[in-house]
């Protein structure tokens, strides 16, 4: 080992010795003007640029020569910043006697070429270079990729290489060349590397990626690589300074840069390789470290987050010559899949022709005739020995099909090139990978991270393979956090079972990487992990990753049934809950893989994955319902300003699918689509489809035709639905009717169809099929019997309909007896009349009670309270009986015996309106009613813009008119009462002196009955500006009766048509809590109804348990639920294929259908031209080649 060897591994030793205090960067620095050498205090960029020099200045070097010492001793030192080579290096003039080689004269010094480039131009564009040596080792330069400049490491690596000189690409070519590749780099993080120059293939690059910058602002940045030779760099000088350039200005100069090239400008970074070469002779030089570079990143692992599969390479070729082919020949060499775009001209043409053709019929000959096709002039440079070279290189390049990809875009067709770069990734894992299940699960990864399911399902899941479903589940679980719906259906119609894949773990994992939606930090906020009330903010916290790993199923149980409501149970076990453990049973929640998938997708919002999930659901009306309820919970929570849109449109989406559903099943089966309504749902918090729809406000389906008649048969109870109303209140009153025919039983008209049906079989003598007693098992499985005479007056009082006309004849009573006793019987002591009065008025209170402690969903006592308060109803029921209760207690009084009586008249109007509410059971009067609830809000905010323009004018009118008016009552009066009355036509007459009468005023305001005359003249008369006062009031009427009083109209318009229009669905929607209040309310109505409040006082104090109305809940057994959600089943799918064929039958499908077919057509004949083709060439090529030993000289002649 030589001296000068030492000294470099010494130099190299010290080198490696000082990475130990490199500086890692928080942020990639951001370029701006500034001196390397300024002396001022630098700031927090400035610190950034300092610390990038530092790292680089201690591992990017280059190599210089300098001789030794001379003889005489003193130093005679020269830096040579280019070197010929590492052995050979120009030398100047005194220095030709001397010998520059690596072991006397050779050694390595820091770079002095890096920082940031600054493209003059329009669109002052920057780039972050540095000039290496063309040893430099790979992971350096990786280091100082990924961790110097922040850049993430690839998923891909896209090494673009072609034509170093401009060359025509055809616009569908450019085009499709421009999309695809922006379209790989953004969907899997690629790094694109080229080399770096403003020409050629390097330039078509730069353009897509400026592209891409332009039309996508906000999407990030697009990492493209220039790796460039430092000697080819026009201006390159101005990019050396030894403490490095933030920034360096740098001008594109394409007509003076002679044979150098300048930089392109839409380059992310650049590499700038020196090797000492410079001019023409520097090209390619920078081959060997591109070559080891990519190598070595394509070695790195991704990571362990998912898989740990190594980064990918791929190379595509445009153009190209000498150099190119070399590239396509070494990549092939070490596996490196290629992709050739063929059109591109050159070297690409000619791989991309014979690549069709059998190893043996590729030969100097043909390649030499192609080579003059397509390189043209350029051909009669290319003697036989390189014709010969090439025609080896490239028949070793076609004998590897598996890594060469020929891609021809057609005219039109400009968005594929990325899948043939994923086909060839696909294609070169079957050459590289000796283990044919490892080889498909690469292939299906790959096709998982670029989300392309189309190759997966011609190059994957072919009908020749058989799937398990455990070898899915890893790709089910990708597919599902990576949100690709498109797989998700895939992977579950080729054979994954997902009762087998969701267990509890999994289910966990899947929600710990939700992404970041409202549901998540709902959840974030449940642990306590965020005190900020910004969602943005508690989601970008530090402690986000540790935050996902604290949620657990309970979490997930209890915010759902947050969403669901309480009326629902936890679906999910509770563990440990704050300080307290709370235990389910196993067979209270009940676990489904299909519904806990569906909910996972629905909380997140994502609509794409809930359509899927709930086609594997069983349960799906309910689950259909629960989705709309929780989507309607979660929009009324955001905070967003578009979130709540969707997930209102998504709730809609899946509400009109319930409805499909059902209306396809009360169309097969009335009586078991009904059960459906209200048979429990275990899998949905045991609560049924009718109460979700009726919490979740889906109104729709309320209104389908099969819930209707449900809510009619509770309405009428036991009573048949086509009693007319007259007859049922005859026989509330002459009971024994009912033990006639005068009045029909549902029980009788089940038993006489039960009868027709017997007779009619035993008539025509046939038996049933399997179909008729699967149809009329849920009638058979239990005989109706006759109702006995007790039965029957047991359901006529009890129907809830009867209660209703019970209590509806007793409000009446009861409100002819309180006027009677306000108007004609109200004495100072108490009457008997008063006191009946009194006790009614006392069991009203008691069935007020009631219904605040009746609780058949277990609410507690306190949401209970809220859920009562928040009807209209109660409201305005608890206002008259405080009213009552205040007026009767100072009614006792001597004293307030009369303000006793005024407050219990006042009372009597409340009454009187909570009458209002035995309206809502009328299809007519019903929506009514919601149209005065509407106009009365309208009315109120209306109000508050009328009150100023009546308070304006009325202070400027008696400020005016009277002088220090110093009585409250008739300041008020003159301020705000008589401007009001104005607006209904009572026109003031204190304004003009030609009304004015000095004996309707007081002078001074000595008479309190009289108002404060206003100041008058030695005439007396008034000595205010008239003009003024009467132009204040035509103002005011003009604005306050025209306009005001005209907008109050069209806002009243606006709500009586909008509910109007909405009639009869909103009448269906709001008997329901009609029903459900006299559902569950005792069968007598007040006062004699304090039996039954005194009955069920009886049982409470003797503790006997309560028979709680459950709000038409239905339990069945095991075995009919499993038959009843099989049949759900079948007609969700009799629905969905039902709306798929009116869908294909529409106008809009059968145009999409026509076009697919058009489609299909076009890319069959032109396969079809493009072989007829292909087969006419290859007999063309194999005629030439036959004739070429005996036509030497006549080649050009058989070849345009």
């Amino acid at each position: 080992m030589s001296d000068a060897q030492g000294g470099t591994k010494k130099n190299r030793r010290e080198k490696e010795k000082k990475k130990g205090e490199s500086i890692f960067l928080m942020d990639s620095p951001r370029p701006f003007a500034t001196s390397p050498n300024s002396s001022s205090v630098p700031n927090q960029q400035d610190k950034i640029n300092q610390q990038i020099s530092t790292w680089i200045k201690n591992n990017i070097t280059k190599k210089e020569c300098c001789p030794n010492k001379d003889s005489s001793n003193k130093d005679v030192f020269r830096e040579y910043s280019e070197l010929d080579s590492i052995d050979k290096a120009s030398k100047p003039e005194d220095f030709k006697k001397q010998t520059c080689n690596e072991d006397q004269h050779v050694q390595e010094v820091s770079t002095d070429a890096f920082g940031d480039i600054h493209f003059d131009g329009i669109w002052h564009k920057s780039s972050k270079y540095v000039r290496v040596f063309a040893d430099t080792k790979p992971e350096v330069l990786y280091e100082l990729l990924t961790k110097i400049w922040k850049l993430p490491p690839p998923n891909l690596v896209i090494s673009v290489t072609g034509g170093g000189n401009n060359f025509y690409l055809k616009s569908h070519l450019t085009k499709a060349f421009h999309r695809g590749l922006i379209k790989v780099a953004q969907t899997t993080g690629a790094w694109i590397i080229t080399g770096g120059t403003h020409s050629g293939v390097m330039m078509h690059v730069g353009q897509a990626v400026r592209d891409c910058t332009l039309s996508n602002i906000t999407k990030p940045k697009i990492v493209a690589i220039g790796v460039a030779p430092w000697g080819v760099i026009h201006k390159r000088d101005n990019l050396i300074n030894k403490e490095g350039c933030f920034p360096a200005h740098y001008k594109i100069d394409t007509q003076g840069q002679g044979d150098l090239t300048c930089l392109d400008d839409n380059h992310s970074h650049l590499l700038l390789v020196d090797n000492g070469i410079s001019g023409r002779n520097a090209y390619s030089t920078e081959i060997q470290l591109r070559t080891e570079l990519e190598k070595y990143i394509s070695d790195k692992a991704l990571g362990p987050k998912v898989t740990t599969k190594k980064t990918l390479v791929v190379c595509v070729v445009l153009d190209g010559g000498q150099g190119t082919l070399d590239t396509v020949y070494n990549a092939i060499e070490k596996g490196t899949p290629c992709v050739i775009l063929q059109g591109s001209g050159r070297i690409a043409d000619v791989i991309a022709h014979v690549s069709e053709f059998p190893t043996s019929k590729i030969k100097p000959p043909l390649i030499k005739e192609l080579v003059k096709k397509f390189f043209g002039k350029e051909s009669k440079t290319i003697n036989d020995e390189k014709i010969k070279a090439w025609t080896e290189k490239i028949c070793a390049i076609v004998q590897k099909p598996d890594l060469l990809t020929i891609f021809k875009a057609r005219s039109g067709d400009q968005g594929v090139l990325d899948v043939a770069i994923l086909d060839a990734l696909l294609k070169a894992f079957k050459t590289a990978t000796s283990e044919e299940d490892l080889c498909w699960k690469k292939q299906l990864d790959l096709a998982i991270s670029w989300n392309r399911v189309d190759s997966a399902e011609t190059k994957i899941f072919t009908e020749e393979t058989i799937w398990k479903s455990s070898e899915l589940h890893q790709f089910m679980r990708l597919a599902l956090v990576g949100n690709k719906p498109d797989f998700v259906s895939l992977l579950l119609e080729n054979g994954v079972c997902l009762e087998d894949f969701l267990d509890e773990n999994t289910l966990c994992q899947l929600y710990k990487n939700l992404p970041n939606c409202l549901f998540l930090y709902k959840l974030f906020k449940m642990e306590k992990f965020t005190k900020t009330s910004s969602r943005k903010k508690a989601l970008n916290m530090k402690s986000l990753d540790e935050a996902r790993k604290n949620i657990t199923l309970t979490n997930v149980s209890i915010e759902v049934r947050h969403l669901l409501g309480k009326f629902t149970k936890y679906i999910y076990p509770l563990s440990k809950v704050g300080e307290h453990t709370v235990q389910i049973d196993d067979d209270e929640s009940k676990r489904d893989a299909a519904r806990d998938l569906f909910l996972w997708a629905v909380v997140q919002n994502n609509k794409e994955l809930s359509i899927i999930a709930w086609d594997q659901c069983r349960d799906c009306i309910s689950a259909a319902l629960a989705a709309s309820k929780i989507l309607k919970k979660m929009a009324k929570e955001s905070i967003d300003a578009d979130e709540p849109q969707e997930m209102l449109d998504l709730a809609n989406y899946f509400e009109d699918r319930a409805i499909g559903v059902f209306s396809e099943c009360y169309k097969n089966n009335e009586e078991r689509a009904q059960k459906l309504l209200v048979r429990i749902s275990h899998l949905w918090g045991e609560t049924t489809c009718l109460r979700l729809a009726l919490e979740a406000n889906d109104k729709n389906f309320v209104a389908e035709l099969g819930v209707q008649d449900l809510l009619t048969q509770i309405w009428c109870g036991e009573l048949s639905v086509n009693n007319p109303v007259w007859r049922v209140l005859v026989c509330m009153v002459f009971f024994p009717l009912t033990y006639t025919k005068f009045l029909a039983f549902r029980a009788d008209e089940n038993l006489q169809r039960e009868i027709e049906q017997n007779e009619w079989i035993k008539m025509t003598g046939e038996e049933e099929t399997e179909s008729t007693l699967n149809n009329n098992s849920d009638c058979s499985k239990k005989s109706e019997e006759p109702l006995g005479c007790l039965s029957k007056l047991k359901g006529l009082y009890s129907a809830p309909q009867v209660k209703f006309y019970g209590n509806i004849v007793s409000y009446f009573a009861f409100l002819f007896l309180f006027a009677y006793v306000l108007m004609i019987d109200f004495q100072s002591t108490p009457s008997p009349l008063e006191l009946v009065l009194y006790v009614w008025l006392f069991t009203l209170v008691s069935e007020e009670i009631r219904q605040l402690f009746y609780d058949p969903d277990h609410f507690g006592f306190c949401e209970k309270a809220k859920v009562y308060i928040q009807e209209l109803w109660n409201i305005l029921d608890v206002i008259s009986i405080v009213l009552f209760c205040v007026g009767l207690g100072l009614r006792m009084t001597e004293e307030f015996f009369y303000p006793g009586k005024i407050i219990l008249c006042i009372d009597f109007v409340v009454f009187c309106l909570r009458l209002m509410a035995i309206f809502t059971i009328n299809r007519t009067l019903g929506p009514k009613i919601i149209i005065v609830k509407k106009m009365m809000m309208d009315l109120f905010f209306f109000m508050f813009l009328l009150s100023i323009w009546v308070v304006a004018y009325g202070v400027a009118k008696q400020g005016i008119l009277i002088q220090n008016e110093d009585r409250l009552d008739w300041i008020l009066r003159g301020a705000i009462y008589e401007p009001y009355l104005i607006i209904f036509g009572s026109f003031p007459e204190n304004i003009d002196n030609a009304a004015f009468d000095i004996n309707t005023c007081s002078m001074g305001g000595t008479d309190p009955m009289k108002p404060k005359c206003p100041v008058l003249n030695e005439n007396q008369m008034p000595v205010f500006p008239e003009w003024l006062t009467i132009i204040m009031l035509c103002v005011y009427l003009l604005c306050a009766n025209i306009l005001l009083v005209n907008l109050l109209i069209a806002i009243f318009n606006y709500s009586f048509e909008e509910v109007h229009d909405n009639t009869d669905r909103i009448w269906k929607f709001q008997r329901y809590q009609l029903i459900k209040e006299y559902h569950s309310r005792p069968a007598l109505p007040p006062p004699f109804i304090i039996f039954n409040h005194l009955y069920l006082f009886t049982k409470m104090v003797l503790r006997k348990p309560q028979e709680l109305k459950t709000e038409f809940k239905v339990s069945i057994t095991k075995e009919e639920e499993e038959e009843l959600l099989s049949w759900e089943i079948l007609m969700r799918d009799t629905y969905v294929l039902s709306e798929q064929q009116a869908k294909s039958q529409s106008m809009g499908g059968l145009i999409q259908d026509s076009s697919q077919k058009v489609t299909t057509l076009t890319e069959r004949l032109e396969k079809l031209e493009e072989q007829v083709t292909n087969t006419l060439q290859r007999i063309e090529d194999s005629l030439k080649s036959l004739g070429a030993p005996a036509k030497e000289t006549q080649p050009q002649s058989t070849v345009e």
